[in-house]
């Protein structure tokens, strides 16, 4: 048995546990409200619609956080889906076995479950956007953290999936952003 063995294992048992116990929980008017968010964030459309709103409300600076924002949203698109996933054993769980409620669901992707790409471009978009207008940061966050919330619930992911993914979102903004400032693209917005 290798050393991580051990730690690794104790750890999937504890994302199926609290999966299931998502799972179990009644929550009605989460049932109705999540399936409706986690569509909404189906191909960044809510990064997209914040943008809009960003640009056309918040001046130069509002568009300076949509054009962040949406190319960190690029970067970790492209990094998530084509590079990690593809690479990534974890198979989607499995809603029947551990009765998600089918008032929860949506359509089950058949890319692999780790992570959670809907997570890692919301948190992408909130970080990249946050970097040029702070004052947004906070509720893109916010809207970050429930779109991740949301593909628990619906039963497509895993916790540890959706956590992994505002990781890898988080520091794939701060990455953009920083190649942004280095190519002196924020002078030109």
């Amino acid at each position: 048995m290798t050393p991580l063995k051990r730690p690794l294992d104790a750890l999937t048992r504890l994302d199926q546990a609290a999966y299931e116990a998502i799972a179990r929980a009644p929550t009605p008017r989460l049932d109705r409200l999540m399936p409706t968010v986690s569509k909404a964030a189906d191909y960044s459309k809510l990064s997209l619609a914040a943008a809009g709103l960003l640009a056309l409300g918040g001046g130069p600076k509002g568009r300076a956080a949509a054009i962040g924002g949406l190319a960190s949203v690029a970067v970790t698109a492209t990094i998530v889906n084509l590079a990690i996933k593809p690479i990534s054993r974890r198979r989607r769980p499995d809603r029947r076995r551990a009765a998600v409620p089918f008032t929860r669901q949506v359509r089950m992707p058949r890319s692999r479950s780790f992570p959670s790409g809907h997570t890692a471009a919301a948190f992408a978009f909130a970080v990249g956007a946050g970097r040029e207008l702070p004052a947004a940061r906070p509720p893109l966050l916010g809207l970050a953290a429930i779109v991740g919330y949301s593909r628990i619930h619906t039963g497509v992911h895993y916790p540890g999936d959706v956590l992994a993914g505002a990781i890898f979102g988080i520091v794939l903004a701060e990455t953009t952003g920083r190649w942004l400032d280095r190519m002196g693209l924020d002078q030109v917005m």
